[in-house]
């Protein structure tokens, strides 16, 4: 993954989610889970990248952030339950994948 296009795609591709842009910044893309309106993952630019916040399990946050520079604590979000990925190419594509994937499982109904 490499764009906010190709993240969005990757998400469309989860059961019940939708596209949502509620900030006057169209720079934010929130996606989010239909049938409970929660937010899985937050898509936007920052310092040249495409970052990505998605929340973790709590025994989680810092073993992906060690395990990949291009893992930090959530820019804006709480720093216990999310992370943000910084799409910079030092993180494989299925691993980008895995995290926005334990989002979308730990936020839905």
């Amino acid at each position: 993954m490499k764009s906010r296009q190709d993240v969005i795609d990757f998400c469309m591709t989860l059961n019940g989610v939708y596209e949502d842009y509620p900030f006057r910044d169209v720079n934010w893309t929130i996606m989010r889970h239909k049938d409970n309106n929660k937010m899985f993952a937050a898509v936007f630019k920052r310092f040249d990248n495409i970052w990505i916040n998605v929340k973790c399990n709590p025994d989680m946050t810092y073993m992906w952030r060690n395990a990949f520079e291009g893992v930090i604590p959530a820019y804006h979000m709480n720093k216990k339950h999310w992370n943000s990925i910084i799409l910079n190419g030092s993180i494989p594509e299925n691993e980008i994948k895995n995290m926005i994937l334990d989002s979308y499982n730990l936020t839905k109904s």
